[in-house]
């Protein structure tokens, strides 16, 4: 945030600045989900819902679910929420008491710990496998569970910072441990349908115990409604409703009538998608030659995540001169691994293919002065 609020102050003062920092679609919602909320803004009594979220807009998502994994959901056991970061609130709220632990890998994304701990939780923090073939370590979570209980795991894939994902092998290795040792498991799938080296895998193909979060923010360009919906067991699903009353009554109905059309956008959705993969081969192909390495496979999401070790120890203060000297914001690695990360940048590349084209040779001629 030092960064973005420094990158907005030097535009405000007149300068061009490029961002590979920001972790949102620069494009609007699709154009029918803006018509049919104009519509609703005129025409619906627009107040609250159900704490579950409108029955119609649950429905919908249990379609996408069967249309696009073939995975056959109650809409019973869906809640929609305001935006994932409300689910991860209630889905910890829901499996914990006060000093309970949550799993979550390094590096990742930095309001899982601080969501975690603002709750009276502990955050216990797995790094990532050593190898391509798994982006999880599986003993090293198993070693932290056997000094001290842990009561769930949460796994993002695609990720954020790495944009890596977990293979199906990999993914039922950890959920069967789970299984077996009394762990509940949590994927985050807020970036499915930005995977651009295989299919998308729901946690819901491997169990259907596994709690699910998702929303509508980064591949629908919807960050802004804050819409997003969770997938529950059913023996959950009284408790998240009950919770969810309780703390924010329900998710913006205009939000909640708009957001299911974008299903019916694939086409113009997946024209924004293939901007990110040009972009994306345009950082695979261009950073190495500058010793920026992948620290992680970018196959998914819309970052990269790089070892920028070969230039600095302290990614802080490489962001900050990197911003100042040429005016191109990333985002610094100690805000996703704070033991490890200032040896790491994370950069997206959500934005304008010109705009990301003239970071990179900005950041080349930089690094090569």
């Amino acid at each position: 945030m030092d960064v973005l609020a420094e990158a907005n102050r030097l535009k405000a003062a007149g300068n061009n600045v490029l961002s590979l920092a920001v972790g949102q679609p620069g494009n609007p919602a699709p154009l029918i989900v803006r018509d049919t909320a104009a519509q609703a803004a005129l025409h619906a009594p627009i107040g609250y819902t159900d704490a579950l979220g409108r029955a119609d807009t649950r429905f919908a998502i249990a379609k996408h679910y069967a249309d696009h994994y073939g995975v056959e959901i109650s809409p019973d056991r869906i809640a929609i929420t305001t935006g994932s970061s409300a689910g991860f609130m209630l889905a910890f709220l829901a499996i914990t008491e006060p000093g309970g632990r949550i799993a979550i890998a390094a590096p990742g994304y930095p309001a899982y710990r601080n969501i975690i701990k603002s709750l009276s939780l502990e955050a216990v923090e797995i790094p990532s496998g050593d190898s391509t073939d798994n982006v999880f370590d599986l003993d090293a979570f198993l070693a932290a569970h056997r000094e001290k209980k842990i009561d769930a795991l949460m796994i993002a894939s695609p990720a954020n910072p790495t944009g890596a994902t977990v293979s199906k092998e990999e993914l039922t290795q950890i959920i069967e441990v789970c299984d077996r040792e009394g762990i509940t498991f949590i994927s985050d799938e807020i970036y499915h349908r930005l995977n651009y080296v295989a299919d998308d895998l729901t946690a819901l193909s491997v169990s259907d115990d596994a709690i699910v979060i998702n929303s509508f923010s980064k591949y629908y360009c919807m960050t802004g409604w804050r819409i997003g919906w969770m997938v529950l067991p059913q023996n959950m699903v009284r408790t998240v409703e009950r919770l969810a009353q309780s703390l924010y009554i329900c998710a913006p109905e205009i939000s909640q009538i708009a957001a299911p059309k974008a299903f019916e956008a694939s086409k113009e959705l997946e024209e924004i998608k293939e901007v990110y993969r040009a972009n994306r081969q345009l950082l695979v192909e261009e950073l190495p030659k500058m010793g920026i390495t992948f620290a992680a496979p970018p196959d998914g999401a819309f970052y990269a995540w790089c070892d920028v070790s070969k230039h600095t120890n302290d990614s802080m203060d490489f962001a900050k001169t990197m911003l100042r000297e040429i005016y191109v914001a990333g985002a610094p690695g100690v805000d996703f691994d704070p033991v490890n990360g200032n040896h790491y940048m994370r950069f997206s590349y959500a934005g304008n293919h010109d705009a990301i084209v003239e970071a990179v040779e900005r950041i080349k001629n930089w690094i090569g002065g």
